[in-house]
């Protein structure tokens, strides 16, 4: 785990974890890798853009804040990256007891900001994105809450996990991920209506598909 903010990690001489073996091929890997993402103005600057470009197929030159919020996103999400298998490579070493935390709601917030803050790298972001004439205020406000709940339970589900996080406890959040949210409530010819929450109708950039990777759920206790 770290508790240094990404700025500090980010600085000349800081390592990544080494693979902890002798083994060409992962010594090789890790010289490629050993350093974080640097964190500097055009650092950040080329990260975007290369997202939009390369990850997101758009014009460089031409994208709307859509496409400039999902490119800020998938580089704020290269950090978390780092940092979650560098994680995970040391409570495989270390081997502790860990918690897996169940539950059929999580509301969890909007990502960027809360990312961008626990990362310490707000102010750098927001710097960065000024000079390519956008603001930060904007990406913020094209993301929309993750409708993975719909009251207390998801909030304290939450709480939970950033609980655990600022702890540093090895523990992990398991959920449904309800693919038209919980529901939308709306008004119309003076009558609450329920409408499905389509949360995911311009996708999700945080999140990583494990296409490889399934599980049978069996109900009734049958198999």
């Amino acid at each position: 785990t770290r508790s240094a903010s990404q700025q500090e990690l980010s600085k000349e001489g800081v390592s990544r974890p080494g693979p902890g073996s002798k083994d060409a091929r992962k010594e090789k890997i890790w010289q490629l890798t050993k350093g974080y993402k640097p964190v500097d103005k055009e650092s950040i600057q080329r990260s975007v853009v290369h997202h939009v470009e390369h990850t997101l197929a758009a014009d460089r030159y031409n994208f709307d804040d859509r496409t400039a919020y999902n490119a800020v996103a998938l580089s704020v999400r290269d950090h978390l990256v780092e940092s979650l298998r560098d994680t995970k490579q040391h409570y495989v070493k270390q081997d502790p007891k860990r918690v897996y935390y169940l539950s059929l709601e999580f509301l969890m917030g909007r990502s960027l900001l809360n990312a961008l803050m626990n990362l310490d790298l707000e102010k750098p972001y927001r710097e960065a994105l000024e000079e390519l004439g956008y603001h930060l205020e904007d990406m913020v406000d094209q993301e929309k809450d993750a409708a993975l709940g719909n009251g207390g339970l998801g909030r304290l589900a939450a709480c939970f996990l950033d609980s655990m996080a600022t702890l540093n406890l090895p523990a992990w959040g398991y959920g449904i991920r309800y693919e038209h949210g919980m529901f939308e409530q709306r008004i119309k010819d003076g009558i609450q209506v329920e409408f499905p929450d389509t949360w995911l109708t311009h996708g999700n950039p945080w999140e990583i598909q494990r296409l490889d990777i399934t599980y049978d759920v069996i109900f009734y206790g049958s198999e």
